[in-house]
Order: structure tokens, then C-alpha cells, then sequence
């Protein structure tokens, strides 16, 4: 492997985040990465999730064991793997090797349910942050220099990260070095109330991390600290007759009202370039349930197009296909 960059590298970070469970994040981050590779791009997956859902999507259980078994040792490959020395205090960020994924151009630092012990480091980090100690911005930035070392190593053009269903420190180091990130949302009314909390959240990050940035010692790696919000997907509802079902389609105008008060609103209060769109074009697109497909998918370990009859595939491409050209005219040239 190449010696790890001193800058950041050029791909482009997105989080498909939101802290409330059951919305759906993991599949659609694979299916959305997996429709990138398919147009042509060279797409990494982080699985920054220490329960390693992302993980077990795309690798053999027994193959996941297995890594979970050496991830500390000198042929560890997981995310762990690559963290452990700066966690423990016995060296720098490692470089790892992805795994690559069943899908041409797409790869995969695994994920690791050891990740939980540099979570608990992180509150300390941020703290040495304020106070302009070294040792915090390498511990706050340690996910962003592995995502350099291994973009730079396999010439990524788009990388995701896969986030837990939660505000943690965690989770803040993540968003923080996303040039973008996406909301996915449920159609129920538990989606439309954690927007406040999520906006609110994330406005305090951005905000905090702007002081923290004014702090900064000379020649310290820092992470940029300026999510781009780029769209909202609506997902898992039943369709009838082509459309959302009625149950579903009322919670529509809610969420996109939620987007716009609690999500767009808050950020510009920050900066305008936050959310730079007009706030009738934030959503992305409309991934309805999939039902017996969704579950076959991870099974297989698949995009959801690669399973199901000649229709079901067609009509599950068409969709990711649709959002996955947006993400690229959205984040083009940013």
C-alpha cells in the first residue's frame, strides 16, 4: 500500500443519516452505492456501525466471524483493525485493505463491534479539541484519515459512511467529515418528529466545530466541518396502483413541511450554503417496500435488482438508478 496522503483526498463523503432507527438506512445505503458502481463510479463503503449490519449485508456470515477473530491481529482488515493503535495509544491510523464487494467497483472497510471502545474515547477528544491539544483532533479525525488511506489507495470517487441510529460522538465525527449528507425517512409520524432533534443536533455540531476550527494549531489535520444537506428519501411504504398507498401518502406533505422547517431552516440559520437548494427540490426520490425481495437481497448479498423476477428487477433499478443520477448532479463540482 502506498504511504497514507497528508491532505484530504478528493472522493466525496455522504452519510445517509438519521437517529431513529427502522428507517431503512443500511439497504438503501448499499443500493445507492451499488447503483453508483453500477453508472461507473468506484464506491467505498465504511461501516462505521458497530453492529456491523452493513457488514453482514455484503459478506458470509462466516466470513464475518472470521475477521471479527483477527481484527487484532496484523492481518486485521476491519474497521477496528485500522483505529486500534491510535485508540490504544500504540500508533497511528493503520492502513487497510477493503474487501471487495460481489459488485464490480464497489468495496468495503468492515465493520467491527470493537468500534464501541473508540466511541467511549471520543468524548474525551472532543474536549482536548477546545483545549488545542493535538492528541484530540488525531483522535476526532482518525475515521477521516482512513477514509483518505483508502480512497487515495483505490481512486474512490464516492464514499459512504454507515452511521448507527444515534446522536453520539460518534456519529459527529462522521457527519463532520461529510462533504454531504442525505436524510431517509418513513412514512409515519415518528420520522416527521425527529427532524427537530436531528436539525437542532446537527446545527450544534456545525456550530461547535466552527469554533473549534478557529482554535486549531498550525499543521493539524482537521476535519471540514460543513455537511452539505442534499435531499430527503421517502421509503418502505406499500404502493397501490402505482402510488404510495393513502395510509402512506398522508405523511408526505408532513415530512417534506419537516425538511423545510426543521432541516433546511436550521441550516441556513448556520449557512445559506448548507442547503443550498430551493426548498421545493429536496427530495431525492420515493423507494416504496419491496417486501419478500428486501430480505432475499441480503441473503444473497446483493443489490435488490439482482434478485425477483425480470420485472421486479427492472422497476427496483429504475428507482435507485433515478437517485443515484441525482446524487451526482447534486454533488458535481462541490
Amino acid at each position: 500500500m502506498p504511504p497514507k496522503p497528508n491532505k484530504r483526498h478528493k472522493s466525496k463523503r455522504i452519510a445517509i443519516f438519521n437517529h431513529k432507527g427502522g428507517v431503512g438506512k443500511t439497504t438503501l445505503t448499499v443500493n445507492l452505492a451499488a447503483a453508483l458502481a453500477r453508472l461507473g463510479k468506484r464506491v467505498l463503503l465504511i461501516d462505521s456501525d458497530p453492529q456491523c449490519n452493513l457488514t453482514s449485508y455484503l459478506i458470509d456470515p462466516d466470513v464475518v466471524d472470521d475477521m471479527l477473530d483477527s481484527s487484532e491481529s496484523n492481518q486485521g482488515r476491519t474497521i477496528w483493525s485500522a483505529v486500534q493503535p491510535l485508540a490504544e495509544g500504540t500508533g497511528d491510523v493503520k492502513v487497510v485493505d477493503p474487501i471487495e464487494t460481489p459488485v464490480p467497483r464497489l468495496f468495503l472497510v468492515p465493520g467491527d463491534i470493537a468500534l464501541s471502545k473508540y466511541e467511549q474515547d471520543l468524548h474525551t477528544s472532543w474536549g482536548e479539541c477546545f483545549q488545542r491539544r493535538v492528541r484530540g483532533f488525531r483522535g476526532v479525525s482518525a475515521l477521516s484519515s482512513l477514509a483518505n488511506s483508502v480512497s487515495a489507495a483505490n481512486e474512490i470517487d464516492f464514499l459512504f459512511y454507515d452511521s448507527g441510529p444515534n446522536i453520539g460522538p460518534l456519529n459527529r465525527s462522521i457527519l463532520l467529515d461529510c462533504d454531504f449528507f442525505v436524510i431517509p425517512a418513513t412514512c409515519d409520524g415518528f420520522s416527521v418528529q425527529a427532524f427537530k432533534t436531528l436539525g437542532r443536533t446537527l446545527y450544534e455540531w456545525i456550530r461547535d466545530w466552527g469554533m473549534v476550527l478557529t482554535l486549531a494549531p498550525d499543521d493539524v489535520y482537521l476535519l471540514p466541518g460543513r455537511p452539505t444537506f442534499i435531499g430527503h428519501i421517502i421509503q418502505r411504504f406499500r404502493e397501490y396502483s402505482d402510488q404510495p398507498a393513502a395510509a402512506y401518502r398522508a405523511f408526505i406533505p408532513r415530512i417534506e413541511r419537516g425538511i423545510t422547517s426543521d432541516i433546511v431552516n436550521v441550516l441556513r440559520e448556520l449557512e445559506k450554503s448548507l442547503a443550498p437548494l430551493p426548498s421545493t427540490q429536496y427530495k431525492l426520490g420515493q423507494i416504496k417496500d419491496f417486501g419478500r425481495l428486501a430480505p432475499e437481497a441480503q441473503l444473497q448479498g446483493v443489490p435488490l435488482w439482482r434478485v425477483g423476477n425480470a420485472h421486479e428487477s427492472e422497476n427496483a433499478w429504475a428507482l435507485f438508478k433515478t437517485v443515484a443520477e441525482k446524487v451526482i448532479e447534486r454533488t458535481d463540482g462541490q
